[in-house]
């Protein structure tokens, strides 16, 4: 049996949604002539395993793995969109949060302070923030202390309780928290934010043939405008998907050499 997720965006509170609007997509995919389509999405699937596997039929992963742990290793099927502040059509960026309460009001004025990030492999939470204090960091070093939270969650909740004074959180992330979480963002205001960069990508198994590839889309476009699905995607903040090349995501890597080339390897 093939296996799916959607993990990126997987709010307890939003769970239902997910889980509805993955039954739309599967009733779809079989629709498209699929076969071998899952009924349930994986629960918390080990990754970067899971999305490794030759059995990979959907998933959703995170712009950073996909140029590297996961590069050349899986197919891009399509860019999702969303409604939320700071995206555009297949496009969403940073934003840069600190207390409300704080006296900062750029990014160069951060030198020295804690910031939190959700892990390593994140685009929205370290790779971006480290290209964007590169250039003020002084021989390789730029915050006073940073500290790893596992989740965009965790790094807003560090900086409202102080353990953090910075973090760097997707904006779909953060819409989805005003939605289901809002107190968890009180005390909290945007610094700045990141340049945009194309959305959390759909994937499938390197070995999945055009035909099959193309069945995928077709049978997403018709999942995004199926009027049984409005109220899984409106909860989701979904609006589309659009068919993107891989090439829109080597802004990525360039982001990250420019980092590098500045003397700015790693977040520090």
């Amino acid at each position: 049996m093939s296996l799916a997720s959607l993990p990126m965006y997987d709010l307890p509170e939003a769970a239902e949604a997910t889980a509805e609007l993955w039954r739309g997509l599967a009733r779809h995919f079989r629709a498209a002539g699929i076969e071998e389509v899952p009924d349930r999405l994986t629960p918390r699937p080990v990754l970067p395993g899971h999305w490794l596997s030759p059995d990979l039929l959907f998933s959703q992963t995170c712009g950073y793995p996909l140029r590297n742990a996961l590069r050349g290793r899986v197919r891009l099927i399509a860019a999702p969109c969303y409604a939320a502040s700071g995206c555009a059509g297949p496009s969403y960026s940073s934003l840069l949060l600190v207390r409300a309460e704080s006296t900062w009001r750029s990014l160069a004025g951060l030198e020295g302070a804690r910031a939190a990030f959700n892990g390593r492999d994140s685009q929205s939470g370290y790779n971006v923030l480290r290209f964007m204090v590169a250039p003020f960091a002084r021989k390789g070093r730029f915050f006073g202390e940073v500290i790893e939270t596992g989740s965009h969650a965790a790094s807003l909740e560090a900086v409202a309780a102080g353990r953090a004074d910075v973090a760097a959180v997707d904006c779909v992330s953060f819409a989805l928290l005003a939605r289901y979480r809002r107190p968890a963002l009180e005390g909290l205001r945007e610094l700045c934010r990141g340049p945009a960069m194309p959305s959390l990508p759909y994937v499938t198994a390197r070995g999945c043939d055009d035909d099959r590839l193309t069945r995928l889309r077709s049978a997403l476009c018709a999942a995004m405008v199926d009027p049984a699905l409005a109220e899984a995607r409106a909860a989701l903040l979904l609006t589309g998907i659009a068919i993107v090349p891989d090439s829109d995501y080597r802004r990525i890597d360039e982001m990250e050499a420019r980092a590098v080339a500045q003397g700015y390897p790693v977040l520090a």
